[in-house]
Protein backbone atom coordinates (compact mmCIF):
# COMPACT_ATOMS: atom_id res chain seq x y z
CA UNK A 1 0.00 0.00 0.00
CA UNK A 2 1.34 3.88 -0.74
CA UNK A 3 0.63 5.40 2.43
CA UNK A 4 -0.03 9.27 2.85
CA UNK A 5 0.65 11.48 5.45
CA UNK A 6 -2.70 13.69 5.34
CA UNK A 7 -4.79 13.48 8.17
CA UNK A 8 -7.59 11.72 5.99
CA UNK A 9 -5.98 9.21 5.25
CA UNK A 10 -5.48 7.61 8.77
CA UNK A 11 -9.12 8.22 9.37
CA UNK A 12 -9.98 6.40 6.05
CA UNK A 13 -7.90 3.36 7.37
CA UNK A 14 -9.87 3.58 10.51
CA UNK A 15 -13.23 3.58 9.30
CA UNK A 16 -12.29 0.47 6.62
CA UNK A 17 -10.77 -1.13 9.55
CA UNK A 18 -12.49 -4.72 9.95
CA UNK A 19 -10.90 -4.96 13.30
CA UNK A 20 -11.41 -1.13 15.08
CA UNK A 21 -14.27 -2.69 17.39
CA UNK A 22 -11.64 -4.73 18.80
CA UNK A 23 -10.20 -1.79 20.71
CA UNK A 24 -13.47 -1.48 23.07
CA UNK A 25 -12.49 -5.13 24.10
CA UNK A 26 -10.10 -4.01 26.56
CA UNK A 27 -9.38 -1.46 29.13
CA UNK A 28 -7.10 1.40 28.46
CA UNK A 29 -5.13 3.33 30.76
CA UNK A 30 -6.40 6.79 32.59
CA UNK A 31 -5.03 9.78 31.77
CA UNK A 32 -6.01 13.46 31.38
CA UNK A 33 -7.58 15.22 28.51
CA UNK A 34 -7.84 12.88 25.29
CA UNK A 35 -7.92 9.11 25.05
CA UNK A 36 -4.66 7.58 25.63
CA UNK A 37 -2.46 6.04 23.00
CA UNK A 38 -0.85 2.71 24.34
CA UNK A 39 2.15 1.36 22.23
CA UNK A 40 3.57 -0.51 24.61
CA UNK A 41 1.70 -4.11 23.83
CA UNK A 42 5.83 -5.29 23.50
CA UNK A 43 5.67 -5.00 27.55
CA UNK A 44 2.55 -5.37 28.95
CA UNK A 45 -0.54 -5.60 27.23
CA UNK A 46 -3.77 -4.50 28.21
CA UNK A 47 -6.08 -5.80 29.56
CA UNK A 48 -9.56 -7.67 28.09
CA UNK A 49 -12.46 -6.11 30.08
CA UNK A 50 -14.21 -10.18 29.92
CA UNK A 51 -11.04 -11.16 32.49
CA UNK A 52 -12.53 -9.58 35.42
CA UNK A 53 -15.83 -12.07 34.94
CA UNK A 54 -13.66 -15.08 33.59
CA UNK A 55 -11.70 -14.41 37.15
CA UNK A 56 -14.34 -14.19 39.13
CA UNK A 57 -16.33 -17.21 38.12
CA UNK A 58 -13.27 -19.37 39.43
CA UNK A 59 -13.65 -17.61 42.25
CA UNK A 60 -17.30 -18.70 42.77
CA UNK A 61 -16.23 -21.79 41.90
CA UNK A 62 -13.83 -21.77 44.68
CA UNK A 63 -16.20 -20.59 46.73
CA UNK A 64 -19.23 -22.53 45.87
CA UNK A 65 -17.37 -26.18 45.15
CA UNK A 66 -14.12 -25.89 47.16
CA UNK A 67 -12.14 -28.78 46.09
CA UNK A 68 -14.63 -30.27 44.13
CA UNK A 69 -14.04 -27.48 41.71
CA UNK A 70 -11.52 -29.39 40.39
CA UNK A 71 -13.89 -31.86 38.72
CA UNK A 72 -17.37 -30.07 39.26
CA UNK A 73 -16.83 -26.35 37.94
CA UNK A 74 -17.70 -25.63 34.59
CA UNK A 75 -14.44 -25.42 33.30
CA UNK A 76 -12.74 -28.11 35.66
CA UNK A 77 -9.73 -27.06 37.02
CA UNK A 78 -7.82 -30.59 37.05
CA UNK A 79 -7.92 -30.56 33.33
CA UNK A 80 -8.19 -26.36 32.61
CA UNK A 81 -5.16 -25.75 30.80
CA UNK A 82 -6.09 -28.55 28.05
CA UNK A 83 -8.66 -25.61 27.08
CA UNK A 84 -5.42 -23.95 25.74
CA UNK A 85 -4.08 -26.64 23.36
CA UNK A 86 -6.08 -25.60 20.47
CA UNK A 87 -6.11 -21.39 20.91
CA UNK A 88 -2.21 -21.69 21.38
CA UNK A 89 -1.45 -23.79 18.78
CA UNK A 90 -3.53 -21.84 16.45
CA UNK A 91 -1.69 -19.20 17.67
CA UNK A 92 2.15 -20.44 17.09
CA UNK A 93 1.80 -22.60 13.82
CA UNK A 94 1.41 -26.32 15.57
CA UNK A 95 -0.22 -28.98 16.53
CA UNK A 96 -2.49 -29.36 19.79
CA UNK A 97 -0.39 -31.99 21.36
CA UNK A 98 3.10 -29.85 20.88
CA UNK A 99 1.57 -27.05 23.44
CA UNK A 100 1.05 -26.49 27.06
CA UNK A 101 0.34 -23.45 29.35
CA UNK A 102 2.53 -23.94 32.42
CA UNK A 103 4.92 -21.78 34.46
CA UNK A 104 6.92 -18.81 33.32
CA UNK A 105 9.16 -18.35 30.46
CA UNK A 106 12.50 -18.43 31.95
CA UNK A 107 11.27 -21.60 33.91
CA UNK A 108 10.28 -23.25 30.57
CA UNK A 109 13.21 -22.41 28.82
CA UNK A 110 15.30 -24.25 31.48
CA UNK A 111 13.13 -27.21 31.25
CA UNK A 112 13.76 -27.23 27.64
CA UNK A 113 17.52 -26.85 27.94
CA UNK A 114 17.35 -30.23 30.31
CA UNK A 115 16.13 -32.27 27.75
CA UNK A 116 17.57 -30.28 24.52
CA UNK A 117 21.04 -29.08 25.49
CA UNK A 118 23.28 -31.98 26.46
CA UNK A 119 26.58 -31.21 25.87
CA UNK A 120 29.64 -33.62 24.59
CA UNK A 121 33.31 -32.66 24.87
CA UNK A 122 32.83 -32.05 21.27
CA UNK A 123 29.87 -30.41 20.72
CA UNK A 124 28.97 -27.86 23.92
CA UNK A 125 28.81 -24.39 22.74
CA UNK A 126 25.26 -22.43 22.85
CA UNK A 127 24.88 -19.52 19.91
CA UNK A 128 22.71 -16.67 20.65
CA UNK A 129 21.40 -13.37 19.03
CA UNK A 130 24.19 -10.55 20.17
CA UNK A 131 21.85 -8.46 22.16
CA UNK A 132 19.45 -11.00 23.08
CA UNK A 133 17.35 -10.77 26.38
CA UNK A 134 19.22 -10.79 29.22
CA UNK A 135 17.03 -13.32 31.26
CA UNK A 136 18.15 -15.53 28.17
CA UNK A 137 21.60 -14.97 28.69
CA UNK A 138 21.63 -15.84 32.36
CA UNK A 139 19.68 -19.22 32.04
CA UNK A 140 22.11 -20.17 29.54
CA UNK A 141 24.76 -19.47 31.07
CA UNK A 142 23.73 -21.08 34.36
CA UNK A 143 23.21 -24.27 32.48
CA UNK A 144 26.24 -24.22 30.73
CA UNK A 145 27.89 -23.80 33.98
CA UNK A 146 26.20 -26.64 35.39
CA UNK A 147 27.44 -28.89 32.68
CA UNK A 148 30.79 -27.98 33.78
CA UNK A 149 31.78 -25.76 30.88
CA UNK A 150 32.68 -22.12 30.60
CA UNK A 151 30.07 -19.62 29.70
CA UNK A 152 32.80 -17.29 28.06
CA UNK A 153 34.03 -20.03 26.00
CA UNK A 154 31.17 -21.55 25.52
CA UNK A 155 28.07 -19.23 24.52
CA UNK A 156 28.44 -17.56 21.63
CA UNK A 157 26.35 -14.66 19.69
CA UNK A 158 25.94 -14.34 15.80
CA UNK A 159 27.05 -10.89 15.45
CA UNK A 160 25.74 -7.61 13.49
CA UNK A 161 28.83 -6.74 10.74
CA UNK A 162 30.38 -3.62 11.96
CA UNK A 163 28.82 -0.46 11.58
CA UNK A 164 25.65 -2.28 11.41
CA UNK A 165 22.99 -3.68 14.38
CA UNK A 166 20.81 -6.07 12.71
CA UNK A 167 21.94 -9.23 12.07
CA UNK A 168 22.25 -10.97 7.86
CA UNK A 169 20.52 -14.31 7.52
CA UNK A 170 23.29 -15.31 5.14
CA UNK A 171 26.01 -13.96 8.20
CA UNK A 172 23.79 -16.35 10.58
CA UNK A 173 23.74 -19.49 8.03
CA UNK A 174 27.88 -18.90 7.16
CA UNK A 175 28.43 -19.00 10.90
CA UNK A 176 26.24 -22.92 11.30
CA UNK A 177 28.03 -24.11 8.32
CA UNK A 178 31.45 -23.14 10.00
CA UNK A 179 30.82 -23.85 13.49
CA UNK A 180 27.90 -26.52 13.77
CA UNK A 181 29.92 -29.17 14.38
CA UNK A 182 30.72 -27.91 18.07
CA UNK A 183 27.16 -26.17 18.18
CA UNK A 184 24.90 -28.21 20.63
CA UNK A 185 22.02 -25.80 20.59
CA UNK A 186 20.92 -22.30 18.57
CA UNK A 187 18.37 -20.16 20.88
CA UNK A 188 17.37 -17.21 19.70
CA UNK A 189 14.59 -14.70 20.57
CA UNK A 190 12.04 -13.85 17.89
CA UNK A 191 11.19 -10.75 17.89
CA UNK A 192 14.80 -9.50 19.31
CA UNK A 193 13.51 -7.33 22.32
CA UNK A 194 15.12 -4.69 21.86
CA UNK A 195 16.08 -3.96 17.47
CA UNK A 196 12.10 -5.33 16.89
CA UNK A 197 13.86 -7.90 14.00
CA UNK A 198 12.25 -11.08 13.41
CA UNK A 199 14.54 -13.92 11.92
CA UNK A 200 14.30 -15.80 9.19
CA UNK A 201 13.58 -19.56 11.30
CA UNK A 202 12.72 -21.68 8.54
CA UNK A 203 16.45 -21.06 6.68
CA UNK A 204 18.05 -21.21 10.12
CA UNK A 205 16.57 -24.54 11.25
CA UNK A 206 16.83 -26.44 8.38
CA UNK A 207 20.79 -25.01 8.22
CA UNK A 208 21.21 -26.06 12.04
CA UNK A 209 19.52 -29.53 11.64
CA UNK A 210 21.90 -30.33 8.83
CA UNK A 211 24.68 -29.84 11.28
CA UNK A 212 22.93 -31.18 13.54
CA UNK A 213 22.47 -28.75 16.03
CA UNK A 214 19.08 -28.31 18.40
CA UNK A 215 17.02 -24.86 18.00
CA UNK A 216 14.98 -23.42 20.27
CA UNK A 217 12.95 -19.81 20.37
CA UNK A 218 12.27 -17.66 22.72
CA UNK A 219 8.57 -16.20 21.26
CA UNK A 220 8.20 -13.49 24.34
CA UNK A 221 8.12 -10.96 21.40
CA UNK A 222 6.39 -13.12 18.85
CA UNK A 223 3.63 -15.16 19.69
CA UNK A 224 0.49 -12.81 19.46
CA UNK A 225 2.49 -10.61 17.12
CA UNK A 226 4.09 -12.76 13.86
CA UNK A 227 2.40 -15.55 11.85
CA UNK A 228 4.56 -18.33 13.47
CA UNK A 229 4.49 -21.86 11.81
CA UNK A 230 6.58 -24.11 14.37
CA UNK A 231 5.70 -27.62 13.21
CA UNK A 232 6.44 -26.87 9.95
CA UNK A 233 9.45 -24.75 10.12
CA UNK A 234 10.90 -27.84 12.67
CA UNK A 235 11.69 -25.75 15.72
CA UNK A 236 12.82 -28.11 18.70
CA UNK A 237 11.43 -25.94 21.39
CA UNK A 238 10.10 -22.79 22.13
CA UNK A 239 9.29 -21.10 24.97
CA UNK A 240 6.97 -17.28 25.27
CA UNK A 241 5.57 -15.66 28.10
CA UNK A 242 1.60 -14.25 27.69
CA UNK A 243 1.53 -10.95 29.22
CA UNK A 244 2.51 -8.95 25.85
CA UNK A 245 1.26 -9.61 22.94
CA UNK A 246 -1.18 -12.49 24.78
CA UNK A 247 -2.68 -9.65 26.90
CA UNK A 248 -3.22 -12.01 29.77
CA UNK A 249 -2.04 -9.65 33.05
CA UNK A 250 1.26 -9.30 34.93
CA UNK A 251 3.50 -12.38 35.22
CA UNK A 252 0.61 -14.58 33.64
CA UNK A 253 1.63 -18.20 32.60
CA UNK A 254 3.72 -18.77 30.18
CA UNK A 255 3.74 -21.23 27.10
CA UNK A 256 5.47 -24.09 25.68
CA UNK A 257 5.99 -26.02 22.29
CA UNK A 258 8.10 -29.33 21.61
CA UNK A 259 7.69 -30.32 18.82
CA UNK A 260 6.07 -34.05 17.59
CA UNK A 261 9.45 -35.90 16.81
CA UNK A 262 10.26 -34.88 20.41
CA UNK A 263 7.11 -35.95 22.28
CA UNK A 264 6.93 -39.25 22.74
CA UNK A 265 11.05 -39.81 23.12
CA UNK A 266 11.13 -40.75 26.96
CA UNK A 267 14.75 -41.25 27.03
CA UNK A 268 15.15 -37.77 26.84
CA UNK A 269 16.32 -36.28 29.73
CA UNK A 270 13.77 -34.21 31.64
CA UNK A 271 12.73 -32.48 35.43
CA UNK A 272 9.58 -34.60 36.40
CA UNK A 273 6.46 -33.62 38.33
CA UNK A 274 3.22 -35.03 38.71
CA UNK A 275 1.52 -32.92 36.33
CA UNK A 276 3.27 -34.31 33.18
CA UNK A 277 2.60 -38.02 34.42
CA UNK A 278 0.23 -40.13 32.63
CA UNK A 279 -3.06 -38.26 33.83
CA UNK A 280 -4.73 -41.27 33.35
CA UNK A 281 -2.72 -42.78 36.53
CA UNK A 282 -1.82 -39.19 38.33
CA UNK A 283 -3.91 -40.02 41.15
CA UNK A 284 -2.93 -43.71 41.55
CA UNK A 285 -0.10 -41.98 44.03
CA UNK A 286 2.10 -45.07 42.18
CA UNK A 287 5.78 -44.20 42.48
CA UNK A 288 8.02 -44.51 38.85
CA UNK A 289 7.51 -41.34 36.48
CA UNK A 290 5.42 -42.09 33.39
CA UNK A 291 5.39 -38.98 31.48
CA UNK A 292 2.50 -37.91 28.91
CA UNK A 293 3.12 -37.57 25.07
CA UNK A 294 3.78 -34.23 23.59
CA UNK A 295 4.32 -31.09 25.69
CA UNK A 296 2.22 -32.01 28.36
CA UNK A 297 4.90 -34.34 29.78
CA UNK A 298 7.18 -31.68 30.54
CA UNK A 299 4.66 -30.38 32.92
CA UNK A 300 6.31 -30.40 36.49
CA UNK A 301 2.96 -28.90 38.79
CA UNK A 302 -0.46 -28.22 38.39
CA UNK A 303 -1.54 -24.24 36.25
CA UNK A 304 -2.67 -21.68 38.24
CA UNK A 305 -6.11 -21.22 37.72
CA UNK A 306 -6.94 -17.66 37.90
CA UNK A 307 -3.97 -16.87 35.70
CA UNK A 308 -4.96 -18.61 33.45
CA UNK A 309 -8.66 -17.43 33.10
CA UNK A 310 -7.18 -14.12 31.63
CA UNK A 311 -5.13 -15.90 29.26
CA UNK A 312 -8.89 -17.70 28.15
CA UNK A 313 -10.45 -14.22 28.06
CA UNK A 314 -7.47 -13.14 26.24
CA UNK A 315 -7.02 -16.22 23.50
CA UNK A 316 -11.00 -15.90 22.70
CA UNK A 317 -10.46 -12.17 21.64
CA UNK A 318 -7.96 -13.56 19.39
CA UNK A 319 -9.97 -16.68 17.90
CA UNK A 320 -12.90 -14.05 17.41
CA UNK A 321 -10.88 -11.43 15.28
CA UNK A 322 -9.48 -13.90 12.73
CA UNK A 323 -6.08 -15.49 14.32
CA UNK A 324 -2.89 -14.14 13.34
CA UNK A 325 -3.34 -13.84 9.49
CA UNK A 326 -6.22 -11.27 10.00
CA UNK A 327 -3.84 -9.38 12.72
CA UNK A 328 -1.05 -9.83 11.05
CA UNK A 329 -2.30 -7.81 8.07
CA UNK A 330 -3.52 -4.96 9.89
CA UNK A 331 -0.03 -4.85 12.33
CA UNK A 332 1.82 -4.59 8.77
CA UNK A 333 -0.37 -1.43 7.76
CA UNK A 334 -0.01 -0.54 11.33
CA UNK A 335 3.91 -0.11 11.36
CA UNK A 336 4.54 0.36 7.71
CA UNK A 337 2.31 3.50 8.34
CA UNK A 338 4.11 4.26 11.31
CA UNK A 339 7.63 3.83 9.69
CA UNK A 340 6.46 6.08 6.75
CA UNK A 341 5.27 8.92 9.35
CA UNK A 342 8.88 8.81 11.00
CA UNK A 343 10.85 8.32 7.94
CA UNK A 344 11.78 12.21 7.44
CA UNK A 345 13.09 12.60 11.13
CA UNK A 346 15.35 14.46 11.21
CA UNK A 347 18.60 12.33 11.68
CA UNK A 348 20.22 14.22 14.32
CA UNK A 349 17.19 13.32 16.56
CA UNK A 350 16.89 9.46 16.10
CA UNK A 351 17.24 6.79 13.79
CA UNK A 352 15.11 3.66 12.98
CA UNK A 353 16.60 0.68 14.13
CA UNK A 354 14.08 -2.29 13.07
CA UNK A 355 14.04 -3.69 9.70
CA UNK A 356 12.24 -1.57 7.38
CA UNK A 357 10.69 -4.90 4.96
CA UNK A 358 7.98 -5.44 7.25
CA UNK A 359 8.66 -9.67 6.82
CA UNK A 360 11.62 -8.67 9.28
CA UNK A 361 9.86 -7.09 12.18
CA UNK A 362 6.11 -7.42 14.05
CA UNK A 363 4.73 -4.72 15.89
CA UNK A 364 7.46 -3.02 17.03
CA UNK A 365 9.65 0.22 15.70
CA UNK A 366 12.72 0.98 17.44
CA UNK A 367 14.24 4.44 17.42
CA UNK A 368 17.29 5.34 18.68
CA UNK A 369 16.99 8.45 19.94
CA UNK A 370 20.33 11.16 20.44
CA UNK A 371 19.17 12.88 22.89
CA UNK A 372 17.35 12.26 26.70
CA UNK A 373 15.42 9.60 25.50
CA UNK A 374 14.30 8.38 29.07
CA UNK A 375 13.46 12.36 29.33
CA UNK A 376 11.33 12.16 26.20
CA UNK A 377 9.72 8.90 27.16
CA UNK A 378 8.36 10.71 30.62
CA UNK A 379 7.52 13.85 28.02
CA UNK A 380 5.26 12.07 25.87
CA UNK A 381 3.30 9.92 28.80
CA UNK A 382 2.38 13.16 30.20
CA UNK A 383 0.85 13.90 26.87
CA UNK A 384 -0.81 10.12 27.32
CA UNK A 385 1.30 8.94 24.61
CA UNK A 386 2.73 5.52 26.27
CA UNK A 387 5.47 3.76 24.29
CA UNK A 388 9.01 2.93 26.59
CA UNK A 389 12.53 3.31 26.98
CA UNK A 390 15.56 0.69 26.44
CA UNK A 391 19.54 1.44 27.50
CA UNK A 392 21.00 1.93 25.49
CA UNK A 393 19.51 4.85 24.62
CA UNK A 394 16.55 3.12 22.25
CA UNK A 395 12.83 3.79 22.15
CA UNK A 396 10.05 1.01 21.52
CA UNK A 397 6.65 2.16 20.27
CA UNK A 398 4.33 -0.97 19.34
CA UNK A 399 1.24 -0.63 17.73
CA UNK A 400 -1.06 -3.84 18.24
CA UNK A 401 -3.84 -4.38 16.22
CA UNK A 402 -6.40 -5.72 18.42
CA UNK A 403 -6.67 -2.37 20.32
CA UNK A 404 -4.48 -0.01 18.52
CA UNK A 405 -5.70 2.24 15.20
CA UNK A 406 -4.37 4.76 12.49
CA UNK A 407 -4.97 8.00 13.68
CA UNK A 408 -3.05 7.06 17.06
CA UNK A 409 -0.30 5.86 14.90
CA UNK A 410 -0.16 9.49 12.95
CA UNK A 411 -0.71 11.37 16.57
CA UNK A 412 2.28 9.95 17.78
CA UNK A 413 4.45 10.75 15.02
CA UNK A 414 3.26 14.18 14.69
CA UNK A 415 4.27 14.55 19.06
CA UNK A 416 7.16 12.72 18.37
CA UNK A 417 7.92 15.00 15.70
CA UNK A 418 6.80 18.67 17.84
CA UNK A 419 10.02 17.31 19.96
CA UNK A 420 12.32 16.84 17.42
CA UNK A 421 11.69 20.21 16.17
CA UNK A 422 12.14 21.45 19.86
CA UNK A 423 14.99 19.46 20.74
CA UNK A 424 16.90 21.02 17.65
Amino acid sequence: MSFDSHPDFAQHLDETDSLRSFRDRFHHPKTKGDAPIYFVGNSLGLCPKSAASYVEAEMKAWADLAGGGHFKSDHGWYGYHEHFAGPLSRLVGAHPGEVVAMNSLTVNLHLMMVSFYQPTSGRNVVYMEEGAFPSDSYAVSSQVHYHGYDPVEQVKTFKPRAGEHLLHTEDILETIEKEGESIALILLGQVNYLTGQAFEIEKIVRAAHHKGCMVGLDLAHGAGNLQLELHRWGVDFAVWCSYKYLNSGPGSVAGCFVHDRHGDNFKLARFAGWWGHDKTKRFLMESGFSPMTGAEGWQVSNPPILPLACLRASLEIFDEAGGMSALVQKQRLLTGYLDFLLSDLPPDFAEILTPRDAAFRGCQISLRVKKDPEGLVKRLEAQGVFCDFRRPGIIRAAPTPLYNGFKQVATFAQVLKSHAQSNL
